[in-house]
């Protein structure tokens, strides 16, 4: 089922993210922008099995709302385009060409998924349309030299598989590890960033096994992994397959060690329905602040979200981390001054230095430069306790070079 929203914004700023070119610059245009109106345009899963990002989408759209009454983008409309993929490359090929030859977007932005990302890669970088902010955090989605149009927002699954990989060295080094993983470039650069971080000691992984998204259950995996004698599981996978590994290993009475990725680490979206003494003691990271922590009650930054989505999304859920990462990638999203060319969007885009927003968790910010296109390359290590996420240690910088 196709879906189309369209909101006209008068944005002002969409708020902290990039440096802005003079507002006495000489007006520069390309298609999809003019004096009164900019067009950027998205795909969402508001259906499919990948339907519980579709709140993403409209967090965003709702922080857009909030843009258009504050005033406006030097006297622009902003025009957001959406239309659901339903989370399958080919619907998205489609409705991204519809978004550029039809609508003439200037950018496409927070395209969701990896696999439709990968699906729109090359026609998007050969049309030199921005994919800016793609919600992946797949490798390929970094790579300046080869994709200069194409700048990934999320931490590198690549980078994450690392930082598991030093916690089980440090904490769990006799581990027996059975990893499930998405077949497509998220599961994999996981499984590869978890056996660059182990090295030598990659053998602690006695088992791997693969699903595909439009598979009903991962019941047999679970069951594949339990018989390879794991005492740790590795889920890399998004939230429909992760909260039905949690309940298919409390059903067995399997007691691992349980690390999920941070795709999937929405309590309202993922624990809460694999059933929240299921998921107690799941491991997985964090970089943004949880709204339902009473920590954060008198965080500036979180009285804005928190008044944020009680005005313009009172029907969504303010604690679920879905939601959360909706808003910041709203906010990092931000005016070019009067050169609203394609080629001045990525320049901004990449040249973003320690941006706080107002969700990151603190001593966390956003850095790019034109040949570093990794938005976020910091984490927390988390722990579920039943009812929110608690901090494992500090937060973790990611050095290395992709």
């Amino acid at each position: 089922m196709k879906h189309r929203l369209r909101i006209r914004i008068a944005a002002s700023a969409l708020a902290l993210a990039v440096s802005i070119a003079q507002a006495q610059a000489q007006k520069k245009y390309d298609s999809g922008a003019s004096d009164t109106e900019i067009k950027v345009g998205q795909t969402v899963p508001l259906s499919g099995p990948a339907s519980a990002y579709a709140v993403i989408g409209k967090t965003q759209s709702a922080y857009m709302r909030m843009i258009n009454d504050q005033g406006g983008l030097n006297g622009r409309k902003v025009e957001l385009i959406q239309y659901d993929d339903a989370y399958s490359p080919p619907k998205t090929v489609e409705q991204v060409r519809r978004l550029v030859e039809s609508d003439e977007v200037l950018l496409t932005f927070q395209i969701i998924g990896t696999a439709p990302n990968v699906a729109v890669q090359k026609y998007l970088n050969a049309k030199k349309v921005p994919q800016l902010f793609a919600a992946t955090g797949a490798a390929r989605f970094t790579d300046p030299k080869n994709f200069h149009w194409i700048m990934g927002f999320n931490p590198s699954y690549l980078v994450e598989g690392r930082i598991y990989a030093q916690y089980l060295l440090k904490n769990h080094p006799d581990a027996k590890i059975g990893v499930l993983y998405q077949n497509d470039d998220l599961g994999k650069d996981y499984l590869a960033g978890l056996k660059a971080g182990l090295g030598d000691k990659a053998k602690m992984i006695v088992a791997e096994t693969s699903y595909e998204i439009t598979e009903p259950t991962i019941d047999s995996q679970i069951l594949r992994l339990k018989d390879a004698g794991a005492d740790v599981l590795f889920s890399a996978t998004t939230p429909k397959q992760a909260a039905q590994a949690i309940k298919k290993v409390a059903e067995i009475g399997w007691k691992p060690l349980h690390i999920i990725d941070i795709n999937a680490s929405s309590v309202s979206a993922v624990l809460k329905p694999a059933g929240l003494d299921n998921a107690k003691s799941v491991v997985s990271v964090g970089y943004v602040k949880d709204a339902a922590d009473p920590e954060w009650k008198d965080d500036p930054g979180m009285r804005r979200y928190l008044a944020f989505m009680a005005k313009y999304y009172p029907d969504g859920d303010k604690d679920s981390n879905l939601n959360v990462y909706g808003y910041i990638t709203a906010q990092v999203l931000k005016q070019c001054g009067d050169d609203l060319t394609r080629e001045n969007v990525m320049r901004q885009g990449a040249n973003l230095t320690n941006v706080e927003l107002d969700l990151t968790l603190p001593g966390i910010s956003v850095t790019t430069t034109p040949t570093d296109y990794r938005v976020n390359k910091q984490f927390q290590m988390v722990q579920f306790d039943g009812l929110r996420w608690q901090k494992l240690g500090d937060v973790v910088t990611d050095e290395a070079k992709e």
